[in-house]
């Protein structure tokens, strides 16, 4: 296991995530020796944070990224980054306190074990949950799995993910799409059209109220706008590869135990 934990690595995308991040980023650290926060356009006093802690835990390693680029960009150009230091997986979650660190172990076991999947977290709502993120994510999941004809994308927004860094590189240079908010729903789907098998596993989500130091930068109209030409455009982009995607739902489903 000593040569899966070096090329595997825990990656924290962060633009103003408060006093959260570096409470994050050290209850990660605790379950893995590989954790990257890349800072993404920070300005907020979690900067000041995570570089305290970063002094102190020599495992831990900041991208500080000036200009904010959104999600999908930060997490790209940090994945170039592992890439060319030896990492071959990177486990790609919330910097806001959002997913429970004690799950990172189990992912990183199961892409031991299947090192050419990407591990894909399913959210475990919990009464703290807002009713418009658990509804409104209905719709986006019901066109991620009609992308991927319902081979086992099951969830298309969840940030708890353990991707494969060369394959995801490969797909996502392919398109200038994907850079923001829309980044898993486009990474995902990608991957399952280059032949990438999705495993799904259950994972807790908490949703931190303001008063402990939540933060969300999630903007309804906006977001729901670019995920709403995501699906639009990924749905035609299906179209002539209708036949090759069958048969990978079918490989995988029966892979997965689910034909």
């Amino acid at each position: 296991m000593r040569e899966e934990k070096s090329t595997r690595l825990v990656l924290l995308p962060s633009y103003n995530s408060g006093s959260l991040l570096a409470r994050t980023a050290a209850g990660v650290l605790d379950e893995w020796p590989h954790v990257w926060v890349v800072l993404d356009g920070s300005t907020d006093g979690s900067v000041e944070e995570v570089y305290d802690l970063a002094s102190k835990n020599a495992r831990l390693r900041i991208v500080h990224l000036q200009a904010n680029g959104g999600k999908g960009a930060a997490v790209l150009h940090t994945m170039m980054l592992a890439q060319q230091e030896g990492f071959r997986h990177a486990l790609v979650m919330d910097a806001d306190g959002q997913h429970p660190a004690s799950h990172v172990p189990e992912f990183m076991e199961i892409s031991s074990k299947f090192p050419g999947a990407m591990i894909l977290g399913v959210p475990v709502f919990g009464a703290d949950a807002p009713s418009e993120r658990i509804h409104g994510r209905r719709i986006g999941n019901f066109f991620a799995e009609l992308e991927t004809l319902w081979g086992g994308v099951r969830d298309s927004l969840f940030g708890f993910r353990l991707y494969p860094i060369k394959e995801s590189l490969q797909v996502m240079s392919k398109t200038s799409h994907g850079r923001r908010f829309d980044f898993d729903t486009e990474l995902a789907v990608r991957l399952f059209w280059a032949g990438v098998q999705p495993i799904n596993r259950p994972v807790p989500v908490f949703y931190p109220p303001r008063k402990e130091g939540g933060v969300s930068h999630f903007a309804y109209l906006r977001d729901n706008v670019l995920l709403a030409k995501t699906h639009t455009r990924l749905g035609l982009l299906l179209l002539p590869q209708l036949l090759r995607v069958w048969k990978l739902r079918q490989k995988w489903k029966t892979l997965n135990g689910l034909s």
